[in-house]
């Protein structure tokens, strides 16, 4: 193929200048970018190839076959701790995924929001609200979850965040000892290579020789200087907010590995592929946790593969990794839950639990959008054009260009929007600078699950250049909870994020809505010229807190980070699912590892702190049986 195109240029070469030389130059650009398409997808099945070569074996294993360890989910935190468990050869360790391989096309940075529409997604949604989601069909929210080898680290957004030392110092207040940032940081550099060059040399908050690659997309718009510039005007410095101080403006430092998405599955599985005690069973749905109820002690997993029931057992431990929502259903099902809820849904009941409480994520607004006539942005036809400034192209030849982009996040900033003038501490709203206008995307659409009508209004703004900040609540008051609706593991839970129950979630998102635009105003952004978009609750007045109310209940918008649904605290807290080893409370040998035992949420994105939470339970594992 590649010889036919390089012939057919030979013979563009040959054409008289005479004929029509702006036609035989065009020719000759036509089959060039042909010719470089074709090296550049053949690269890409190489890259592809290359990387399905490094999946771990999948297997399948034999009704009542027993290992040491079962870890339940190969997401963030399963594809950790198992690999971790398993670097002691002497030890059996079976991870059990209920997804398929992860492949290269998923690992092209620009590309998350389109995966939340693949089958790599379980496709969860809200509960119907009449305080929030309101904008969306049913006025149901989508929740993206990733179903494949990586779970949610391979079809998220990349933000590489640790939030700040209070989180875990507050953890550590609320009587999980070992849990504060004293005790966490270890973990957090063990898990990290630094490749952010200026930031290497800090030794006292970087790891270099970690699984978790760290770096920053090479491909920003002009709006990511601009949007820093304004940070300065404001008072602000550019920070690195994964060391001492977290407030400030930042562009993002991302989970990539040569300029592509790095997910679990490529950080601590794909090294270890050939490992003879690590087993792995893909496209397996486990239905339940089998426990022996007059020892209260679980002592294997019930999962079914290809239309099969399978039980298989482990001699030491089960480990839960299946994330806020895959986590207490589990539990729930295998009769660890709400003494009343389990009942009434007919499954015996082993212990009265508050599992599936405490339910937190970081809800945002997708409403807050700039035009400029001036192309500085990235619009969504820009993706698709191949034969001039091929955005394409410059991913597939050199992993250059706006496919780097962390789905078109360009810079962050962190603010207390309570004590404005105070750049230190705690945040309580992060802004992401999205080189693009959220809401002009036929994509967005789709993702967000927005009604017909408030599509249409969005058409409004097709085509058009300009920018999007999406304020995001970093400390919500408001807790929701997860819900089994049937005894039954192929069912969905009903998830209810109760975002907004707080009255003060209201009035920090709108205080975080004027930072945005407080930003937007500065000389920095106004040289251009913005135009602020409005589209909805044109019943109120524009700009006053019934608007900004009514707006963020509209368009109200998951960052993805559900968490707490198996809430870690003392054994003596009648709050408690796991204890501060990550035990479940009054049922032996069994834990869960995941986003779910936040007793509150961090102040960022919540990949990272799910990666330490993976690691600091895997060395205690590793210390209660002495391995």
């Amino acid at each position: 193929m590649l010889h036919f195109f390089y012939y057919l240029s030979i013979i563009a070469m040959t054409v008289p200048i005479e004929s029509n030389n702006v036609l035989r130059q065009q020719y000759i650009s036509v089959i060039d970018t042909i010719v470089n398409l074709n090296i550049g997808f053949l690269k890409f099945l190489n890259e592809g190839q290359h990387m399905l070569n490094k999946e771990t074996p999948n297997m399948t294993p034999q009704h009542n076959d027993v290992y040491d360890f079962i870890v339940v989910g190969a997401g963030t935190a399963g594809a950790t701790v198992a690999a971790r468990l398993s670097e002691n050869p002497a030890i059996k360790v079976l991870l059990i995924e209920a997804g398929s391989n992860e492949n290269y096309l998923m690992d092209v940075p620009a590309l998350a929001p389109y995966l939340q529409l693949s089958d790599v997604n379980w496709k969860y949604y809200t509960k119907p609200s009449d305080k929030y989601c309101l904008g969306m069909k049913n006025n149901k929210c989508h929740f993206p979850r990733g179903k494949v080898m990586g779970g949610s680290s391979a079809i998220n957004y990349m933000i590489a965040s640790r939030g700040t030392a209070e989180d875990y110092d507050r953890w550590a207040a609320m009587g999980n000892e070992g849990w504060a940032y004293k005790d966490v940081l270890k973990y957090f550099k063990k898990l990290e290579t630094i490749d952010i060059p200026h930031l290497q040399s800090d030794t006292t908050y970087h790891g270099t020789n970690g699984p978790v690659h760290i770096s920053q997309s090479p491909f920003r718009t002009p709006l990511a200087d601009i949007f820093l510039q304004a940070g300065q005007e404001l008072g602000y410095t550019v920070v690195d907010y994964n060391a001492e101080n977290v407030i400030g403006f930042a562009y993002p430092q991302t989970i990539f590995i040569n300029n592509t998405r790095m997910s679990s599955n490529r950080a601590y599985l794909h090294p270890i592929r050939d490992r003879k005690n690590l087993y792995v069973t893909r496209n397996s749905m486990v239905s339940k946790v089998l426990i022996d109820r007059r020892a209260n002690r679980a002592i294997g997993v019930q999962f079914i593969k290809a239309d099969q029931t399978i039980s298989v057992f482990a001699s030491k431990e089960i480990i839960l990794c299946a994330g806020a929502i895959g986590s207490p259903q589990l539990l729930m099902l295998s009769g660890i839950g709400p003494f009343k809820h389990l009942t009434d849904l007919g499954i015996d009941v082993i212990r009265d639990a508050p599992v599936g409480e405490n339910l937190m994520d970081h809800v945002s607004y997708s409403g807050l959008a700039w035009r400029v006539n001036e192309p500085l942005s990235i619009r969504e036809q820009d993706y698709f054009r191949i034969f001039r400034n091929s955005y394409i192209m410059d991913f597939l030849l050199n992993n250059t260009g706006p496919l780097t982009s962390p789905g078109g996040i360009d810079a962050l900033a962190f603010i207390n929007t309570k004590q404005p003038e105070k750049h230190n501490g705690s945040p309580d709203i992060e802004l992401m600078l999205f080189n693009f206008i959220v809401k002009s995307y036929h994509l967005s659409w789709k993702v967000l699950n927005l009604k017909n009508e408030v599509s249409q209004l969005m058409r409004n703004f097709e085509d058009n250049h300009g920018w999007s900040i999406l304020p995001m609540l970093l400390k919500p008051k408001s807790r929701g909870r997860i819900r089994l609706l049937a005894n039954d593991i192929n069912v969905k839970p009903e998830i209810n994020p109760n975002y907004y129950d707080d009255p003060e979630d209201v009035r920090t998102m709108i205080n975080g809505i004027k930072a945005a635009i407080n930003i937007a105003n500065t000389k920095s952004m106004q040289a251009f010229n913005p135009q602020f978009l409005r589209d909805i609750c044109e019943q109120y007045t524009f700009d006053s807190y019934a608007y900004w109310e009514c707006a963020i209940r509209t368009l109200s918008v998951t960052i993805y980070h559900l968490s707490g649904t198996c809430k870690m605290a003392p054994r003596t807290d009648p709050t408690a699912v796991v204890d501060p080893k990550l035990k479940v409370v009054g049922i032996k040998r069994l834990r869960v590892v995941d986003a779910s035992i936040m007793p509150e949420i961090t102040s960022g994105h919540i990949t990272l702190p799910v990666y330490m939470i993976a690691e600091k339970a895997a060395d205690m594992i590793k210390k209660r049986w002495r391995l």
